[in-house]
């Protein structure tokens, strides 16, 4: 009996340590098709990427021109860090001969890039943010990456991309990559969210925890308190609340993914409204906030606006804004709640 149990928890053993993250593509698909090859290997590209740009963050420190600004700025009008033309290049680079994406579409670019030779088979497009919170890279504290896959409409002929202005509810998949004391890729094709750990050793991402749910509540609020004075009155009447009632925490890293992925896992909310001046707010609906919505669903939370489900809303151009509230479903509707009064006194004040 000893020996068959031994044998059953090596058997146990193995399976959980060779749980690869292609391996693990087909087994929620439950298929060998050409649709979840093609899905299997769109990971296993992101995957590539994402080692890629792990190596290069573990020595920027010791390589020449690795960090700090170009000197340009990208189509939002930010300035650009060497490390995000670096890990957007990179992202292109590991696409271009797969025959998988048509086009990749990225925070960095203005327009989409294009691989005509794919096109004929390569149906999807990647849309990345391919290095969020890189004002952290230079002073080595958590950034990330963040993906979304999604089905080419039509032919595209004039260029203009114009149907990736669709609603995050026809993604395919979505995910992030999360660079910090383990490199870790957290994905869903609409069947739960699960984590992958890079074991530096094997050069694979393996499965680490499989179906993710987010707490229905959670201790941490995460917003840029700085930003106080700017917000709406509704978004500083929530942060009065939590203020003055005990049980809540404060957690906010400058980087998305890292604060998000906290949530993710121990509950919480992560708030990054628009301001009065630019009412849209900074983050970008297709490359952050429509993929992390996409994860936040699958996990049993929810993502708004303030006024509607991130997954519903509809992007009127390619780098159109969204103001983001994310999380467990209970913080997330709380701060909503706040929203809604006010907007409920706005108008019996009229």
């Amino acid at each position: 009996m000893v020996e068959a149990h031994e044998s059953l928890d090596y058997e146990y053993a193995l399976d959980h340590d060779c749980t690869t993250l292609s391996r693990h593509v087909f087994q929620q698909l439950q298929s060998f098709s050409a649709d979840a090859q093609d899905l299997s290997a769109l990971m296993s590209r992101i995957a590539l990427a994402g080692k890629l740009i792990a190596r290069r963050l573990s020595r920027a420190g010791l390589m020449e021109g690795a960090l700090g600004f170009t000197g340009s700025e990208n189509v939002q009008g930010e300035s650009v860090k060497k490390m995000d033309v670096y890990a957007n290049e990179v992202f292109i680079s590991v696409f271009k001969q797969s025959g998988l994406v048509c086009r990749l579409a990225s925070e960095e670019m203005e327009k989409p890039y294009y691989i005509p030779e794919n096109c004929p088979l390569g149906r999807y497009t990647l849309l990345y943010d391919p290095i969020d919170g890189s004002s952290n890279v230079d002073i080595n504290i958590n950034v990330g990456s963040i993906f979304a896959v999604c089905q080419q409409e039509g032919e595209d002929l004039d260029g203009t991309a114009s149907d990736l202005l669709q609603s995050g509810r026809k993604l395919l998949a979505a995910g992030y990559i999360l660079y910090g004391p383990s490199t870790m890729l957290i994905y869903s094709i609409g069947k739960g969210v699960h984590a992958f750990t890079l074991d530096p050793s094997l050069g694979e991402f393996i499965l680490s925890s499989e179906n993710i749910r987010m707490p229905d509540h959670g201790p941490i609020y995460s917003a840029n308190e700085g930003n106080f004075w700017q917000w709406d009155e509704s978004i500083r009447d929530y942060i009065r609340y939590v203020h003055r009632h005990e049980g809540y925490t404060a957690r906010y890293s400058g980087a998305l993914v890292g604060d998000f992925h906290r949530i993710l896992f121990q509950g919480g909310v992560f708030l990054y409204p628009g301001t009065v001046k630019k009412p849209e707010g900074k983050l970008r609906l297709l490359y952050e906030t429509a993929p992390l919505a996409f994860l936040a669903e699958q996990a049993g939370g929810r993502a708004s606006t303030g006024t509607q489900d991130i997954l519903d809303a509809v992007p009127d151009k390619l780098h159109a804004r969204t103001p983001l509230i994310i999380g467990s479903k209970e913080d997330v509707a709380l701060v909503e709640s706040f929203i809604h009064e006010r907007s409920r006194q706005a108008i019996a004040a009229h």
